[in-house]
């Protein structure tokens, strides 16, 4: 059965997700769902009240690629995009020259994990994705009044094996957003990008539904 993650964002700048040419990709912040995410399950992203003060819906992605072991960041498939912050050279991973989030030794180990085995270095991707950035005050609480609980209360760490309704209540908000809107939609970001601001959403805290 496909998991369902939800978490609350901090920070909505591009940078986390990163949504470029038509995919979506998480590859910074959020190393404990990146590690243990897989294809086929959901991400829910919501705006901590530091972004929306209605913990508004800022993306869902499922997830259709996990890249592992750094994948991501050798080769040129993904060397473009925003998020590919880190290179591999000599045996190591390095910030890239002019990386536009992040930036610093202390980032990247909290990215990619300690050296030489870089446990954390994992990458998720969707092509099947709804990116609202700020844009969407949709009142989901209201209809859904058990992930409305759920939501509001998340703080740090993550939670697992939620109940059945609350699992029924991401269900049916996965089902409306993705027949409501295009496929293809992607709207800007609810702030500008700066290097001066962390993404770790809620302490990196992830909850999940299974």
């Amino acid at each position: 059965m496909s998991k369902y993650y939800f978490y609350k964002l901090t920070v909505d700048d591009g940078g986390a997700p990163c949504v470029e040419n038509g995919l979506l990709s998480l590859a910074i912040c959020k190393p404990y769902m990146r590690q243990t995410a897989t294809t086929g399950d959901v991400i829910f992203g919501f705006a901590a009240k530091r972004l929306h003060q209605d913990n508004r819906l800022i993306y869902i992605a499922k997830i259709t690629d996990c890249l592992r072991d750094g994948q991501y960041y050798k080769g040129n498939r993904f060397a473009t995009r925003s998020d590919c912050i880190y290179r591999w050279d000599n045996g190591v991973y390095r910030v890239r020259q002019g990386a536009r989030f992040h930036g610093s030794q202390t980032h990247l180990l909290h990215d990619l994990g300690i050296p030489p085995h870089y446990h954390r270095a994992n990458v998720l991707i969707s092509d099947r994705f709804r990116y609202f950035g700020g844009s969407l005050p949709e009142n989901y609480k209201q209809e859904f009044p058990r992930l409305r609980q759920a939501i509001e209360s998340l703080r740090q760490g993550h939670r697992i094996h939620h109940s059945p309704e609350l699992r029924r209540n991401l269900e049916l908000l996965l089902r409306r957003i993705f027949r409501k809107y295009p496929r293809d939609i992607h709207r800007a970001p609810s702030e500008p990008s700066t290097r001066t601001k962390s993404h770790r959403c809620e302490g990196c805290g992830v909850a999940c539904s299974m």
